[in-house]
């Protein structure tokens, strides 16, 4: 098992859990953030951390495209290992299904 970032952080991208992961084990794109799987220790801090709950163990059902997601973009974006202030328009964002086509490929600016 490992823990997955989902639609949920799309447009927000609030950075609280990346400042309890005690392995650096996200990654920031540039309007989302991703969990590289392989490195993740199940531990779960990250969990209750995320205001837009947007962190899932991926044994929920029908992560198998979030898993792939985390996975890819952790390979091509840099490491963020610090807490940052959201998007500007995140609190507006949080809450709002259907977000997936709004996920920005570009990677954003790591640690």
């Amino acid at each position: 098992m490992t823990y997955i970032v989902i639609e949920n952080c799309i447009k927000c991208k609030f950075t609280d859990c990346v400042e309890v992961c005690p392995v650096d084990c996200f990654y920031e794109g540039e309007n989302f953030l991703v969990i590289h799987p392989d490195e993740c220790i199940d531990c779960g801090v990250c969990e209750p951390e995320c205001p837009a709950e947007a962190i899932v163990p991926d044994t929920e059902p029908d992560m198998d495209e979030w898993l792939e997601i985390n996975t890819r973009f952790a390979n091509e974006w840099p490491n963020i290992t610090r807490k940052r202030d959201p998007l500007p328009d995140a609190d507006e964002w949080k809450d709002k299904p259907d977000k997936l086509a709004l996920l920005s490929e570009a990677p954003g600016e790591g640690t």
